[in-house]
């Protein structure tokens, strides 16, 4: 427990010069603890993944459980209507680069996504081919405009080092590299999307609060702040060594969580008064919950799947785990899978599409059993028909 024993402002005399404090006061002395702004963590790429996806649990958990399960549905590619088995897309997919296999190069992806609504895929060309795919950090990537408003060119920055690459596809298909820029949709922003994260910055902050107060607490012998009030019956007032002995008790004595709920001992019109609001007054447990639900709400994450108290939108895990794949996961592959799309067609005579092989998702395991089901029934369709309801 700490007690400040000076106030934080100083008075200032007539002639501008701060007046020196003193410890002795006529009618005793009243310790304050004075109330700060609140402070919000910055929009930053870095501050968002440092404070959110790397200090608070729901948000680490949330990230982590849409990024793993986006990335462990396999890819299926189709060249014209027939599935492609040995292209060397299918193979790209597989292994991106050599440090990298295709469910760790994914879910890096799908986290740069949700953190920073923003993911830059670097293709290396080589012969008109890709050949190799490199994910660029969001927060060291620029976009340079052009005269006209639309993306001219990337910079990336690292190291001290900058490099440049073309917004648009090299028409002749030479040899060299360019980016695939992926991003969520921003209403203000022409160029860069919107992360997630962003959204439940308030949240987020409100939730690290509240896991710094719980730390402070018990730093602070698990009792809140309070003001020792001095009041002399016989009008004296404390000396400067009487002064300074009470401080240093104050801080061996009662400090540290090591000493919590020890009782304290007042002597000589020493008088102690509570300032700080209990956890029960704050709503404490409430309000720390219902911070935790704002967040699995911006990504879209039922709170159940990640153990919240007092979530009862759905009936079961089960209907939680499908609405999780069918509202958040899916949606986020198929946008990818558009993008890549595209992006992989570029000087091939034949376009690519890329789709997820939904019969592989064990999230979404009962649904294809009730439509195999459905399918099968219906004796007024005949195989091939039944092979098209089905996906095949």
């Amino acid at each position: 427990m700490r007690f400040p024993f000076s106030l934080p402002w100083r008075r200032a005399g007539a002639d501008g010069v701060a007046i020196p404090e003193t410890k002795a006061t006529a009618g005793g002395f009243v310790t304050l603890t004075a109330e700060g702004r609140a402070r919000w963590t910055s929009r930053s790429y870095a501050a968002l993944a440092r404070e959110g996806f790397m200090r608070n649990p729901v948000a680490h958990r949330a990230v982590r459980m849409i990024a793993e399960a986006a990335a462990s549905v396999p890819w299926l590619v189709y060249e014209g209507d027939e599935e492609a088995t040995d292209d060397a897309a299918v193979a790209l997919l597989a292994r991106p680069n050599p440090r990298m296999g295709g469910n760790e190069f994914f879910e890096a992806l799908y986290g740069h996504l949700l953190i920073s609504g923003n993911a830059f895929v670097e293709g290396v060309r080589i012969g008109g081919t890709l050949r190799e795919l490199h994910l660029l950090r969001p927060d060291r990537v620029r976009v340079l405009e052009g005269r006209d408003g639309w993306p001219e060119a990337y910079e990336y920055r690292a190291g001290g080092h900058a490099r440049r690459y073309p917004a648009a596809a090299d028409p002749a298909g030479n040899e060299g590299a360019a980016v695939l820029h992926l991003r969520l949709f921003h209403p203000l922003d022409d160029h860069l999307g919107f992360a997630p994260l962003e959204a439940a910055s308030v949240a987020l902050d409100l939730s690290n609060a509240a896991a710094h107060w719980n730390k402070a607490l018990l730093d602070n012998s698990a009792r809140p702040s309070g003001a020792l009030v001095y009041q002399p019956k016989d009008g004296g007032n404390l000396a400067p060594d009487q002064y300074e002995r009470l401080k240093a008790e104050l801080e061996e004595g009662y400090s540290g969580p090591a000493r919590a709920g020890r009782p304290m001992l007042l002597e000589g019109g020493l008088d102690w008064k509570a300032m700080g609001m209990s956890p029960r007054e704050m709503d404490f447990v409430e309000a720390k919950n219902g911070a935790a639900r704002d967040i699995a709400l911006a990504f879209g994450v039922p709170p159940m799947l990640i153990g919240i108290p007092g979530d009862a939108t759905y009936a079961n895990y089960q209907e939680a785990n499908r609405a999780f794949w069918r509202l958040t996961v899916l949606p986020l592959i198929f946008r990818t899978a558009s993008a890549l799309s595209g992006w992989l067609s570029e000087g091939r005579e034949t376009a690519l599409r890329l789709a997820p092989d939904l019969d592989q998702v064990s999230g979404l395991s009962a649904e294809r059993g009730e439509l195999w089901s459905r399918v099968g029934a219906a004796t007024f369709l005949s195989d091939e028909e039944k092979r098209q309801a089905v996906g095949y």
